[in-house]
């Protein structure tokens, strides 16, 4: 089992940037696969990105894809979400997940999530 954390949330300009931080612990980081989601209020829960077990491939949605970035830092049991060009669209809950046996772009894949962190982008 693994237990997740996020943080790095807050509230942006449209345009500004943020880092979003999500510290695992538990069982051995780098036999999980990892994902972003996000959920704004009143919308099901979407894919942001994934990232490979040992980092060495990621994905992203096409909302996302060219603005964000996805890593982790195996030694230190972390892993990331680097936001840049934030929009008001991107406002939402951001939940980091984890999964050990293909990962994806369905969070219904994902065996472990951490409680959330809210990021507010105004216009």
């Amino acid at each position: 089992q693994v237990q997740l954390v996020e943080s790095g949330g807050g509230l942006v300009q449209a345009g500004g940037s943020l880092r979003l931080s999500c510290a695992a612990s538990g069982r051995t980081f780098s036999g999980y696969f990892m994902g972003w989601f996000r959920q704004a209020p009143g919308k099901a829960r979407e894919f942001v990105a994934t990232v490979s077990r040992i980092g060495g491939r990621t994905a992203y949605a096409d909302s996302v894809k060219g603005r964000f970035s996805i890593s982790r830092d195996i030694a230190n049991n972390m892993m990331y979400l680097q936001m840049t060009s934030l929009k008001p669209e991107d406002t939402a809950v951001y939940y980091c997940a984890a999964d050990q046996s293909h990962g994806g772009i369905y969070a219904r894949d994902y065996d472990y999530w951490g409680q959330g962190t809210q990021v507010t982008v105004s216009s």
